[in-house]
């Protein structure tokens, strides 16, 4: 009989691990939220942040009834196109993408950001493929030009359907090629997640990355540095605190509520003077609760909850009144 190995549980957490770089400026949704029909999500540019007042209508809060001040992050979201229809099966590596259909009318500012291919496949054979596929999902892209942005290259990316397969793909037949507007996909109240890229801070040292506390004043080559790399050899355990990238990660929130879609024209909400480092919001927009990752111009993308609270009310917020102040 030999000995019996030791064993001890992890040392830290790998919940954000590897922190690296994400491959690109916005982010990709790994999961969708099947419960629910029709389109899954949205996008926009994050513009800044104000705060509103509104009615408490939470049946469990103790100021229920009463006008408090809810701190909100606004999103530009103008109209995204739909560029293609792409059927996936399931396979035992995944899901593979067997075949695609583009739209006729695509914007000529989208070949700043890809090429459309020469022979895309037509819809007669996408329905000789429907009874083998498992998943139907929209390409779409951003308008960046209806923005105070000073940009006119599209975001490129997937948005899910929900419901059965037949389902999805009647909807985007009728989708194809046409624009596609906030409302279409989300409504006032409800609970969504926000998928970002965070702020870039670059390399970093051990304090700021991970919080190891200063050495002494006494300790040799400097004190913002850790006071070694464990048990003596060659391989560095994953939880010794080493400096690194830090910053431009893709983060997701869960559960942000959706406070109010509005437009401009109706119910303007940018400050006198417009945003700072972002200007006005010349569109739809959305208030969203607190926060939201990445600075301002960064596209956010949003999806159906995919973990919704239980017992929260879903009704949406009598907003009483919008703060426009300056922020000069």
């Amino acid at each position: 009989m030999g000995k019996s190995r030791p064993h001890r549980p992890h040392r830290g957490s790998k919940q954000f691990w590897p922190r690296k770089r994400s491959k690109r400026i916005y982010p990709r949704i790994k999961n969708w939220n099947p419960s629910q029909k029709g389109l899954l999500g949205f996008a926009g540019y994050k513009a800044g942040m104000t705060h509103i007042m509104v009615v408490d209508n939470r049946p469990k809060s103790p100021t229920k009834g009463e006008e408090i001040k809810v701190p909100a992050t606004v999103l530009e979201t103008p109209p995204m196109k739909v560029a293609a229809v792409r059927l996936y099966e399931k396979t035992l590596y995944g899901l593979k993408a067997i075949g695609e259909a583009w739209a006729q009318n695509i914007d000529k500012n989208f070949i700043r950001k890809t090429k459309t291919p020469k022979k895309p496949h037509a819809f007669d054979n996408l329905t000789k493929l429907l009874p083998s596929a498992s998943d139907v999902r929209l390409l779409v892209y951003t308008q960046p030009q209806l923005t105070s942005l000073n940009k006119k290259k599209p975001e490129l990316m997937e948005m899910a359907l929900g419901g059965s397969v037949d389902e999805q793909f009647k909807q985007a037949t009728e989708l194809l090629g046409k624009e596609i507007k906030s409302e279409d996909a989300l409504k006032e109240g409800q609970f969504i997640d926000v998928h970002s890229i965070t702020k870039g801070k670059g390399w970093q040292g051990v304090v700021k990355r991970f919080g190891v506390r200063l050495l002494s004043h006494k300790a040799e080559k400097g004190r913002r540095k850790i006071g070694n790399l464990g048990p003596k050899g060659t391989n560095v355990k994953w939880w010794i605190a080493m400096p690194g990238q830090m910053g431009f990660h893709t983060r997701t929130e869960h559960n942000k509520k959706i406070l109010k879609i509005g437009d401009k024209k109706t119910d303007p909400v940018s400050p006198a003077g417009g945003f700072i480092r972002y200007g006005e919001v010349k569109g739809p927009y959305m208030l969203i609760t607190g926060s939201v990752p990445g600075p301002k111009k960064r596209l956010v993308r949003l999806s159906t909850a995919t973990r919704p609270k239980r017992g929260v009310s879903t009704q949406p917020f009598d907003i009483t009144f919008i703060s426009r102040r300056s922020q000069q």
